[in-house]
């Protein structure tokens, strides 16, 4: 696993969603990549998954891309396939990327399953300040629940960057585009990005289309290189 930058921004905030529970992180990049104005930056390049990438619209679609907003100073990561029991490793490397961009902070976005799902948000955070008082009309103070994956991992790290994360209700671990759309509310009242929430839920259920298709094409395609492989061998 390595961590691969062509331009290194200073002191940004780094907005991480890994594909999780619901796919609301995953959901929550889509739409910002597609409202705000980015370059890719870079990658992290990862031989323990299968070697595979999607194309969509003619673009290469990466397991794991980096892209920079310059007007917020906003480092994005944008995952769609990050194999199986690597958070601790991806920790590591979200780490080193917020020592080598010298980060103010890490806000992760994720989904929480819920037997009752409503549309609550969620946040857990380790910086000293007033991240209480810009959610306080939007989000509840996690307390009580087991976070999993790479959000998990780095709570559990004794990291000198501040993190915040930020957690949606999700209905089912299917991809949840309206638990995604509220998950963006709450990041926009913690950051003031001003992001025009009235085609949100319109925009997220497309994305939610698109990331089902990539991830049903990503899975056949591992599926038909497990068969070659046993052809191989058998």
């Amino acid at each position: 696993m390595k961590l691969v930058l062509k331009k290194k921004p200073k002191n940004v905030t780094l907005i991480e969603g890994f594909p999780g529970f619901g796919l609301i992180g995953t959901i929550a990049i889509e739409f910002l990549l597609e409202h705000l104005t980015t370059e890719k930056i870079g990658a992290i390049e990862m031989d323990e998954i299968p070697a595979m990438i999607a194309i969509h619209q003619n673009k290469v679609i990466e397991p794991i891309s980096l892209h920079y907003n310059k007007k917020y100073n906003l480092v994005l990561v944008h995952a769609i396939n990050i194999g199986k029991n690597l958070g601790w490793k991806l920790s590591d490397i979200i780490t080193q990327l917020a020592q080598e961009l010298s980060a103010k902070e890490i806000i992760s976005l994720e989904g929480v399953g819920s037997p009752n799902p409503g549309s609550r948000i969620f946040y857990y955070t380790t910086k000293d300040g007033n991240v209480s008082k810009k959610l306080s009309s939007i989000a509840n103070p996690l307390m009580e629940g087991i976070i999993v994956g790479v959000t998990g991992a780095l709570l559990a790290k004794e990291i000198k960057t501040p993190i915040v994360a930020l957690f949606a209700e999700a209905e089912s671990s299917l991809p949840d585009s309206k638990a995604a759309a509220e998950i963006i509310k709450a990041l926009d009242a913690y950051t003031g990005m001003d992001v025009d929430t009235k085609p949100l839920l319109k925009q997220a259920a497309e994305f939610e289309k698109k990331l089902r298709g990539i991830l049903q094409k990503s899975k056949k395609a591992e599926e038909l290189g497990e068969q070659k492989h046993l052809s191989y061998v058998g």
